[in-house]
């Protein structure tokens, strides 16, 4: 008989801030749900070892969704959206997650994310704790590091949305946030990854990473664990959101628990999903023993 994975894809309909998107998302396992969030300008291919894992989809449900834009996500039908620039925005990445919860009757899920997602599950801990039992903050941080966003949203575009710079040089450039430790065949997955993304959309994500998540002290500190869970998980190798970033933000969130992942950079779930796993099973275990 063939090889199979145990995943299925689906197509849902979802409506955010009057528009609305066909979306794509992959789920294997039964249990907790567990929602997981990308990064800026790839899809939910890069939690394809996580969904094969059995000793993770025996208990939790995981639900690795392409945003809109992304993946097999398309742009929404129905409107002009090539005549306007993309640009994703904090409004949009929260009520995302929700209305795929609503839609999918969800029960308090999980949350996880990575990079932009990283920030995304901070974002949801603060403004949507009722919704999640817990988040999952992988290279997360109250924001991106000040060397990235002094760069502008101007240079970002003339780096990454330009007519004469190819989607070949938008993977190479990913590969400089990767663990010198890392397998060449995961890194090398990362880039054609990214290669494959539409044209503007890793720019205009980078809007909410480097723009509009942007937390103050007195905001952060205000997360309450008690009501939704936060878990920040970093790679030592990230460039672009050190353990001393997310640290920040640990010693401000009561109650919130911090690793520094030994080895990993800003792809830590693509680029070594073995090393990976080792930080993420005990939180895991960790949800299953908690009320919702």
């Amino acid at each position: 008989m063939a090889k199979r994975d145990n995943i299925t894809g689906h197509y849902i309909y979802l409506t955010i801030e009057g528009v609305e998107y066909r979306v794509y998302y992959e789920e294997a396992g039964q249990g907790i749900p567990l929602l997981l969030g990308h990064t800026a300008g790839s899809d939910g291919r890069q939690y394809r070892h996580l969904l094969c894992d059995p000793e993770v989809t025996s208990r939790f449900r995981c639900i690795a969704f392409d945003l809109p834009y992304h993946g097999k996500s398309l742009p929404p039908y129905g409107i002009e959206w090539w005549t306007q620039e993309y640009k994703m925005t904090k409004s949009f990445m929260m009520a995302f997650p929700n209305a795929l919860s609503e839609a999918l009757e969800l029960d308090c899920p999980v949350y996880m994310g990575c990079s932009m997602g990283g920030h995304l599950a901070i974002d949801l801990a603060l403004h949507h704790p009722e919704n999640f039992r817990a988040t999952i903050a992988v290279e997360g941080a109250m924001r991106s590091a000040d060397e990235y966003r002094a760069v502008g949203m101007d240079n970002v575009h003339r780096e990454f949305n330009n007519p004469n710079v190819s989607r070949n040089s938008i993977g190479a450039a990913m590969m400089l946030n990767i663990s010198p430790y890392s397998p060449e065949a995961n890194v090398r997955e990362i880039q054609w990854e990214y290669q494959c993304g539409g044209p503007g959309v890793f720019a205009g994500d980078l809007n909410y990473y480097y723009v509009e998540h942007d937390l103050t002290v007195e905001q952060a500190s205000a997360i309450d664990t008690n009501k939704c869970m936060l878990y920040l998980l970093t790679g030592e190798y990230d460039p672009n959101t050190s353990p001393a970033d997310t640290q920040a933000i640990a010693d401000v969130v009561s109650g919130a628990k911090f690793w520094t992942m030994e080895k990993l950079g800003h792809f830590p779930v693509t680029e070594d999903y073995e090393a990976f796993r080792e930080y993420l099973l005990p939180i895991l275990e960790e949800i299953t023993q908690r009320k919702s």
